[in-house]
């Protein structure tokens, strides 16, 4: 066992109940986006009529926008204010989700897609950089997994709600969704508390931009942005392209496909706190090659697979792989941040999914096109490969520079 892991151990962590509100809105609001966003790609699909290619380009209008709101989030609740900040995002989220009702043409789900976005990273970033601001670092990697936990109940309940009520009318998912956005759009207004410290939002946007330049420089923080980035390309497969996959290429429907997402979730619920806290033995970048090394593995269970089990099982190994990896990587770059700076640094770890999200479904959908219905998972695990050796590559990079470290002092 390491020093950390000593430390950590003597103290228990307690949370404010501010911390336990924003639970209760990822709570809600992820219930609601939950229950449309994994069968968007069904819906425009059935709407469009269109090959597998033209339907996840669509999630690339989606990604670029997203990766410059994620660029722009982090200089924003750094300069305006957490709070103000995911509330414009929630809000401008619930109306797209309503604007969906009316999409009928691609273009109609093009702007809808990029507006989505947009203010999807704003709260989203809002909500990790003020649990920074609210938990000590030693325990920071318990709050992130609480949080990831709260999101992942919503995930539970979302799909589940959404295969049941999509059934019989998209229309009542899109309006739920939209609602349950505003539920923590007023929670935020009304009952958070503001957590930028005065005197920090002294900078012009122009020079908070400048940040990230300098972050990037941080050489362990960019090489967390890529392989991170690498690894999510194998989670965009699975959350995007594998419910048109199932749907169209074995017949399963959406009430069938719900419970893929939904075991994701219940999975976070009961063991992400206790797989944290058992991964906080070993030195972050000790552990994020472990858990990388489950992606690569779970997009080869579903080339081979033919049924839903198969499918199945493909996101039991990749939800491994995510418990392990994705807490430790939110607290190992907020522990990189300067206070002062650390909207910044959340804000481009957000950049990952976008990234990803840019590349994942777009050639996953030309794969299946024009070679065949495997080849999507055959790339997706070539790729988690390369993830598993570039998280390897940082923590050897880590434990040189804590022993130059040494010798230095």
């Amino acid at each position: 066992m390491t020093l950390q892991s000593e430390h950590i151990g003597k103290t228990k962590p307690s949370f404010s109940p501010q911390f336990w509100l924003m639970f209760v809105g990822l709570v809600i609001s992820s219930t609601g986006t939950t229950m449309i966003w994994p069968f968007l790609t069904i819906y425009a699909s059935s709407k469009l009529s269109m090959p597998m290619a033209a339907i996840m380009g669509l999630m690339s209008f989606n990604s670029i926008a997203a990766l410059v709101s994620s660029i722009l989030a982090g200089a924003l609740v750094d300069r305006f204010g957490r709070k103000v900040i995911m509330a414009v995002g929630l809000i401008g989220a619930a109306l797209v989700y309503a604007g969906y009702n009316f999409a009928t043409s691609y273009w109609h789900f093009v702007v809808l897609l990029i507006f989505a976005g947009l203010f999807s990273p704003l709260y989203r970033v809002g909500t990790d950089v003020t649990v920074a601001d609210m938990v000590a670092p030693e325990h920071r990697k318990d709050a992130y997994g609480i949080v990831r936990m709260g999101r992942n109940i919503g995930v539970a309940l979302g799909p589940l709600l959404g295969g049941f009520v999509l059934a019989k009318s998209y229309s009542i998912g899109f309006i739920g969704a939209a609602l349950a956005l505003l539920v923590y759009g007023i929670i935020v207004i009304v009952f958070l508390k503001e957590t930028l410290q005065k005197g920090q939002a002294h900078e012009t946007l122009k020079q908070q931009l400048v940040i990230y330049k300098e972050a990037l420089q941080n050489r362990r923080f960019s090489w967390m942005i890529i392989s991170f980035t690498i690894m999510e390309i194998c989670a965009t497969m699975i959350w995007v392209v594998l419910a048109v996959h199932m749907k169209t290429n074995y017949g399963f429907s959406e009430d069938i496909y719900r419970y893929i997402p939904t075991t994701n979730a219940l999975m976070v619920i009961f063991l992400q706190v206790a797989i944290t806290r058992f991964s906080q033995r070993w030195r972050d970048t000790q552990v994020m090659p472990w858990g990388a090394a489950f992606y690569p593995i779970s997009m080869l269970i579903i080339a081979f697979s033919r049924g839903f089990w198969g499918f199945w099982l493909g996101m039991v190994v990749l939800t491994i792989g995510e418990l392990i990896v994705s807490p430790t990587a939110s607290a190992y770059v907020a522990n990189l941040a300067p206070i002062e700076k650390r909207g910044r640094y959340l804000g481009m770890f957000a950049l990952t999914w976008p990234l990803a999200m840019s590349v994942g479904p777009l050639v996953g959908g030309y794969l299946s096109d024009t070679i065949s219905i495997e080849a999507p998972w055959f790339f997706a695990s070539a790729v988690g490969v390369l993830a598993v050796l570039s998280f390897w590559g940082l923590d050897r990079y880590n434990r040189k520079k804590e022993i130059e470290t040494i010798f230095v002092e």
